[in-house]
């Protein structure tokens, strides 16, 4: 039997993730290309490597040539620059990878006025060379490196926004961590990313399982509480995920294995990248909560889909609420 890599503990595990993955990989370089933004993408994927120690993701190679079509060194900032049309897109996407939540006015001004129309996809695909290579190193760590295959060509579509609601919709299936578990590395990468509306929100399935408000206040310093092994396993590895994914500590990784098994490890991992969506809301400041104050009880529907305004001891969702927002809601 061939050794297990990051890969193929994905597509054993997770299978329908891993092409869900692949999809938004193949659209947001389909989607560039058809904005004429793929050597922008591929320099803000090369910036972000070169900031984080992982492996770049690459354009497809045209059709009918051989190779990657992006001729720079993999994880290194172009030689030549960027070009004056690029460096307000770099910057932004330089300070989304750091911390999203340090995102200035002027910073997304100048992302807005460069990226004009397509800001919204260009946003969305400056998320995916981010958070991709950030998952595939996370998985690498925990089960080994090795070749992450390129996506079909039938792959790619035409709208990326709609790959990644394909994603969102596909994670929630995974049930091999237990609900509680998956709410509180939500809650903590909402509260590292500083996001308004997931950190306002509440899953009425963990709090069905027994969460609390005292388990969701040690979320913030969870190395000290007493939150189980498990949820303090989990969230010490979903602190390396955001912020140093290429480096991810051996203990971290260590402490995680002893707590979890394969598949919960792939699952945490995806509930990460999932979560990780808030990014692109905090980043273009959309991210207001739906409630001015206190919290609001969420759960997911059958589908996939989120619904809010819950009350704790309703019915079970069937159904997305009229309430959520265009594309991929923040969590």
């Amino acid at each position: 039997m061939p050794p297990q890599t990051g890969s193929t503990a994905l597509r054993h595990h997770a299978p329908e993730a891993a092409d869900a993955l692949q999809r938004v990989v193949a659209t947001a370089w389909s989607v560039s290309a058809r904005h004429g933004s793929v050597d922008t993408v591929a320099a803000a994927g090369r910036l972000v490597a070169a900031l984080h120690g992982t492996e770049p993701l690459l354009p497809p190679a045209p059709a009918g040539t051989p190779g990657r079509a992006d001729p720079a060194p993999a994880g290194r900032r172009d030689p030549a620059g960027p070009t004056e049309a690029q460096r307000p897109v770099l910057a932004f996407a330089e300070q989304c990878t750091l911390d999203v939540s340090a995102v200035t006015p002027g910073l997304r001004a100048g992302f807005l006025e460069a990226a004009g129309p397509t800001a919204g996809d260009l946003a969305a695909a400056l998320w995916v060379v981010d958070v991709v290579p950030r998952t595939r190193a996370a998985l690498d760590a925990l089960v080994g490196h090795g070749p992450w295959p390129e996506p079909p060509p039938d792959a790619a579509g035409d709208d990326l926004w709609a790959a990644l609601d394909g994603l969102i919709r596909t994670v929630p299936s995974l049930d091999a961590l237990d609900p509680v578990t998956s709410e509180l590395v939500r809650l903590r990468g909402a509260r590292q990313h500083r996001c308004r509306l997931c950190s306002s929100l509440r899953s009425r399935a963990a709090l069905r399982a027994g969460a609390d408000d005292r388990a969701f206040a040690a979320v913030d310093d969870y190395r000290d509480s007493d939150l189980a092994p498990l949820a303090r396993a989990a969230l010490a590895f979903t602190d390396a995920m955001l912020w140093t994914p290429g480096r991810i500590d051996p203990a971290t990784v260590a402490g995680l294995r002893a707590q979890a098994d394969a598949a919960q490890q792939v699952e945490l991992v995806l509930d990460v990248t999932r979560n990780a969506l808030n990014k692109i809301a905090v980043a273009l400041g959309a991210d207001a909560a739906h409630v001015e104050d206190g919290i609001e009880i969420y759960d997911v529907a059958p589908d996939g889909s989120l619904v809010y305004g819950l009350e704790p001891d309703g019915a079970p969702p069937d159904g997305a609420s009229p309430a959520s927002p265009p594309g991929p809601t923040p969590m």
